[in-house]
């Protein structure tokens, strides 16, 4: 007997301290496929295919009214073509809250595969029904399908991983999405489909992968943690966890879900406005609005725009540039993948300061750079270097750790509402950037670049200061850590409010924090 029992505890300690099993692997792969990778193909597939595009916007307008249209005309809906996408994102961001509290995580990844198979059909036959109006309607609706996605997804995987393995898994989407766009990249080639007879299979090609999901997701568990704190069905939760985790006895996990189940009982489910009014979470809410606002205006679209332009002064021919882009793509690919392994290793805080201190130099040293370019010989090589540097600090810290952060810093009840904002910013951001940096170029010039420097900078200096790590630790740990920076109370067991104090470098504050037993 108590072989048994010593045998049922070291299990609940690996299960404690969690394993990749094969069905969180799969899990993981299915949704950030289905999902994720939707997200980064649609940012990247109609920039090589764009001149065939518009050549198709002009010729359609022709034989509709027998004369081609007026160049701003053209620039106009080409436009409206582009700044859709991220319009549609925000829309989408702002139907996260309402999805997944009454159709659950899994369900509203299965709805929002809808948002994808339905342009996709729209965009693949849009040469053939001679409609570019179906082109920019579906931008506007994939771009929903990539709003949900881009938070429903780490939302989903987050609550499914153990503690030990949660940043890692939190990277894998954002690993889909640079993927998506490589192979947007190396689809939109030339010589495969990026001309003028391949361009409507390209954008249809969208549908594929959320076909698959919507045939294999269904085959996977809901997120245990929606299960049980706001299902209130133990059982299932227990089951979900037991198929995730491998092992019979998840004792403690569902333990640790009560206790934050106890905690925010009081507070009920939150609402943005509630969330924005709430002071236990107001560091975590200015954090995750300082994160996504400096990863999205940091510059990296604006780095992409200048990437061709100082690739061709490096000498790099004109025909060669795209190939040269897809290089980029890659290296962008591999330094996200190098973010999955270490992130556990060196912990979230440690990545976005290098990520975000990367990006920084690389702004003003590429500044430096292009406006010395015509008097230097060797300086286009610098431009380079700074492009790379700049893509590879983007690609381990200011892209993938903000939405593993929101996971981490907020409960049950906050979380989707946390998402809705922090997802509205980054689209928000996106849209907004995409919108003035043509007029910020022309106006400025290279010295743009100093701009996305000191926001840069600013973001380092916030992160420095106010963000903590989380790495290894349970929700409710990282709960204490920031209520101690909210100067409020929060009630835990006495075992894990003594975790907390043996942490080193958490805010010590004079307020002291309630010790509730029972819960």
């Amino acid at each position: 007997m108590p072989a048994k029992k010593e045998a049922e505890g070291s299990q609940g300690s690996l299960t404690r301290n969690g394993k990749l099993t094969v069905l969180l692997a799969l899990v993981t792969l299915v949704s950030t496929f289905g999902s994720s990778f939707q997200y980064g193909y649609n940012v990247s597939v109609i920039n090589s295919p764009a001149p065939f595009m518009q050549n198709f916007y002009n010729q359609t307008y022709m034989d509709r009214y027998g004369t081609y249209m007026d160049n701003n005309f053209q620039t106009l809906l080409w436009s409206l073509t582009v700044s859709m996408f991220p319009l549609g994102g925000f829309f989408g961001s702002l139907l996260v809250g309402p999805l997944v509290n009454n159709c659950g995580r899994k369900g509203t990844l299965l709805i929002n595969n809808l948002f994808s198979i339905v342009p996709a059909i729209l965009m693949g036959t849009s040469e053939v029904a001679k409609t570019f109006e179906g082109i920019i309607l579906s931008r506007i609706i994939i771009g929903i399908n990539a709003g949900l996605s881009s938070n429903v997804v780490p939302m989903y995987l987050g609550e499914m991983s153990p503690k030990n393995l949660r940043g890692a898994i939190g990277v894998v989407p954002q690993l889909f999405i640079t993927i998506g766009i490589l192979v947007a990249q190396i689809l939109g080639l030339k010589s495969i489909l990026g001309n003028r007879e391949g361009w409507p299979v390209l954008l249809g090609l969208t549908g594929i992968p959320a076909a698959v999901e919507l045939i294999l997701l269904p085959f996977f568990p809901e997120s245990p943690r929606y299960l049980l704190i706001q299902k209130g069905n133990e059982e299932q939760a227990r089951k979900a966890l037991q198929r995730l985790r491998g092992w019979d006895n998840v004792d403690d996990e569902i333990e640790e879900m009560c206790r934050e189940d106890q905690s925010e009982k009081q507070e009920g489910r939150l609402s943005v406005m509630n969330l924005c009014t709430f002071q236990a979470l107001r560091w975590q809410l200015i954090s995750i609005i300082v994160m996504m606002m400096g990863q999205q205006l940091s510059g990296i679209n604006g780095v992409f725009y200048y990437a061709d332009r100082i690739f061709e002064s490096s000498g790099v021919e004109k025909n060669a540039v795209q190939y040269v882009t897809v290089g980029i793509g890659a290296v962008n690919v591999v330094m996200t993948c190098l973010a999955v392994f270490i992130i556990e290793l060196v912990g979230r805080r440690i990545l976005l300061l290098v990520g975000f201190g990367m990006c920084c130099v690389s702004c003003a040293v590429l500044t430096m750079a292009l406006n010395l370019q015509t008097s230097v010989s060797w300086m286009p090589y610098i431009s380079i270097a700074s492009v790379i540097t700049y893509i590879i600090g983007h690609a381990i810290g200011a892209s993938p750790i903000p939405f593993v952060l929101i996971t981490e810093m907020f409960l049950q009840s906050s979380r989707p509402a946390a998402f809705m904002v922090g997802g509205s910013v980054h689209w928000l951001c996106n849209f907004t950037v995409g919108l003035v940096f043509l007029y910020m170029e022309q106006a400025l010039g290279a010295y743009s670049f100093l701009i996305f420097c000191v926001i840069c900078l600013a973001t380092v200096i916030y992160i420095f200061f106010i963000v903590p790590e989380t790495k290894n630790k349970t929700f409710m740990e990282i709960n204490q850590i920031m209520a101690k920076r909210n100067g409020v109370e929060v009630a835990l067991g006495k075992e894990e409010l003594m975790d907390i104090n043996a942490i080193p470098g958490t805010w010590n504050e004079k307020k002291e924090v309630t010790v509730n037993s029972s819960v």
